[in-house]
This record gives structure tokens, C-alpha cells and sequence, in this order.
């Protein structure tokens, strides 16, 4: 399986992608100086690396994700679970009520999906 981790640099250029694809390499390069605040130079060089490693797709001078956003924040999530928490998503769950309150809603949507993830064992 390939890496899909993303240093933040990484993620916000993929995220120009994701929001926009396809897009022309050239159109992606404006736009990174425009929301990113990169040199061309930069953008292309974070494009070549994030093609190396799979995360997005240069053809033709069009770019599109290889990886969806979603697969690299479950990554993402579950690699801060894992290093963060020993991989104890309850002693993740309780540092993050302890550090910020949850509305009622925000507290439905997550009893709601405990009750999915529960039905598809």
C-alpha cells in the first residue's frame, strides 16, 4: 500500500487539487501562488513529488488525485490515534471532549455513526 500520508504543505496543495480537478498544471501552479503564496517552481516540484508517490496524476499537463481526500484524512486520523494514544481511539475520544465541548447535534452524528460502525461487525 502506498503512502498517503501528507506533510501540511502536501495536504493544502492536494486540497487545491481535490477542489478544482482536473485542472491544467499551469492553472494549478496560479492557483497555489494565489492561495498558497508558492513560487511556480515550488508547485511543480510539490506536484513531481506528490506524483512519485501516487497522491495525484499528471497527464498531459492535466492534473487530477490519484487518492481521495477522505483515504488521506483516515490516514491521517489513524496515524495520530496510533502515535498519540497507543491506538486507543476512547483515550483519543476522551482527550478530545476534556480539550473542547461538543454540541447535541455533534453529539447525535457521532452516537450515529458508533451505531453503524457497531451494525457492520
Amino acid at each position: 500500500m502506498k503512502e498517503i500520508r501528507l506533510a501540511e504543505g502536501e495536504y493544502r496543495f492536494a486540497g487545491l487539487v481535490w477542489d478544482h480537478e482536473p485542472l491544467g498544471s499551469g492553472q494549478l501552479a496560479a492557483l497555489a501562488d494565489k492561495e498558497l503564496g508558492w513560487k511556480k517552481s515550488t508547485a511543480y516540484t510539490v506536484l513531481k513529488k506528490l506524483c512519485e508517490r501516487g497522491i495525484l496524476q499528471n497527464e498531459g499537463g492535466v492534473v487530477t488525485a490519484l487518492v481521495k481526500r477522505d483515504e488521506v484524512q483516515q490516514a491521517e486520523s489513524a496515524a495520530v490515534v496510533d502515535r498519540t494514544f497507543g491506538g486507543s481511539l476512547p483515550r483519543f475520544v476522551a482527550a478530545f471532549l476534556n480539550s473542547k465541548p461538543i454540541s447535541r447535534k455533534e453529539a447525535a452524528a457521532i452516537r450515529a455513526l458508533l451505531d453503524e460502525a457497531e451494525r457492520e461487525e
